[in-house]
């Protein structure tokens, strides 16, 4: 643990004190705060139950922004990407990875401490986005968040960090794939390309392909085939953290996928608790969680193994 805490220390050094850092982070704020500016003036907050109105700000979009939830899924990946793809690789080129490890510190601690920091980078920001956020709430709509909003949010934060976590880890993995930080950052770009983007047209042309739509199909085709599309969607980390963000900062969603009649018998138009929602969202965490720990799993396997001197 020695090696990792200074090898975190200087990453975190290293992170808040870049240029690159304060360019991201200047944008990801201004974005999310215009965001929450603009849903505070939204019909959606201005009608939402007063328990849930700070929620509310975070899901609703006004005028021509989006939501605050739609900058986090858009900009996350990126502040990932940017945290780690010359996390190796930049070492090596500069030639100082060969210095790093030959100090008095076991060699899994450079990845271990290069990832840690840059999680708690990126949960530094996200958490005073949130707080600012909640500064716009109460200095606009003189509210403060209760107790169950800050325990929604708290868990939107969660998935948060494993949606970024995620990230961070494939772009540290292409760093020790590829020996260019250009080709690295290339790389994990293109992944966030097709599951934040075409991964919609992808589902929806495999849909189509197996549970061919037309004017006569009957309701369980279109059954059939909008539970393939949600199912392939859901390959996408960006769609896992939509559903979670949905259910979680929505108190009264209650199902996630098609609305079939069998699901709406018994149903009480009520919000759900904290717990009920959790059980609502608990596969969607498990695979954010789990795609995290392989990520990481492989790029750790992978730096052990790399040759790392010049």
């Amino acid at each position: 643990m020695k090696g990792v805490r200074a090898v975190f220390r200087k990453e975190m050094a290293d992170h808040l004190g870049s240029r690159r850092f304060a360019v991201i982070a200047a944008i990801v704020v201004l974005a999310s705060l215009a965001a929450s500016l603009s849903a505070v003036e939204s019909p959606g907050v201005l009608m939402a139950e007063r328990q849930y109105l700070f929620l509310s700000i975070l899901t609703e979009s006004g005028g021509a922004l989006p939501s605050f939830l739609y900058f986090i899924t858009f900009l996350a990946p990126l502040l990932g990407i940017i945290l780690g793809f010359d996390a190796i690789n930049g070492e090596r080129q500069r030639g100082t990875l060969s210095l790093l490890v030959s100090q008095p510190i076991y060699r899994d601690s450079v990845i271990n401490g290069k990832f840690l920091a840059a999680l708690a980078t990126a949960g530094v920001m996200t958490a005073a986005i949130l707080a600012l956020i909640g500064g716009v709430s109460i200095g606009r709509l003189g509210i403060v968040p209760n107790t169950a909003e800050i325990a929604r949010s708290t868990v939107f934060f969660l998935a948060s960090m494993l949606y970024i976590s995620f990230w961070l880890s494939l772009a540290i993995l292409f760093s020790i794939l590829f020996d260019k930080t250009s080709t690295s950052a290339l790389a994990a770009l293109g992944v966030w390309i097709v599951l934040g983007f075409f991964i919609h047209m992808i589902a929806g042309i495999i849909a189509d392909q197996i549970v061919p739509l037309g004017a006569d199909s009957t309701p369980q085709e279109l059954i059939r085939h909008e539970e393939l599309r949600i199912a392939i969607m859901r390959f996408s980390p960006a769609y896992l953290l939509q559903e979670v963000s949905l259910a979680m900062l929505n108190p009264a969603v209650r199902i996630l996928g098609p609305l079939l009649p069998d699901r709406l018998q018994g149903f009480i138009p009520s919000p759900l608790s904290l717990g009920q929602s959790l059980m609502v969202i608990w596969p969607q965490l498990t695979v954010l969680a789990a795609l995290s720990i392989v990520c990481f799993g492989v790029s750790y396997v992978a730096f052990m193994r790399r040759e790392i001197r010049s």
